[in-house]
């Protein structure tokens, strides 16, 4: 259900919102990265979580541009 809503917020942006919010995860991503190779990450499986969420969001983008 959480991810139901989250993908329903993402279809109410505009394609410049989805930008910014896939560079945004992309920072997280690579942060998360870091703090895993430096053991410093305690929860490993929010790296599963924010990739699965840029695919979402890519998906939803790619969506967008198709009907226009």
């Amino acid at each position: 259900m959480k991810i139901n809503t989250f993908v329903n917020e993402l279809k109410g942006k505009s394609v410049e919102e989805l930008n910014e919010e896939l560079v945004a995860a992309k920072k997280e991503l690579f942060n998360l990265r870091f703090q895993n190779a430096t053991n410093q990450l305690e929860n490993t499986s929010r790296i599963k979580e924010v990739r699965k969420n840029i695919a979402r969001i890519q998906t939803v983008i790619t969506e967008a541009s198709k009907a226009e």
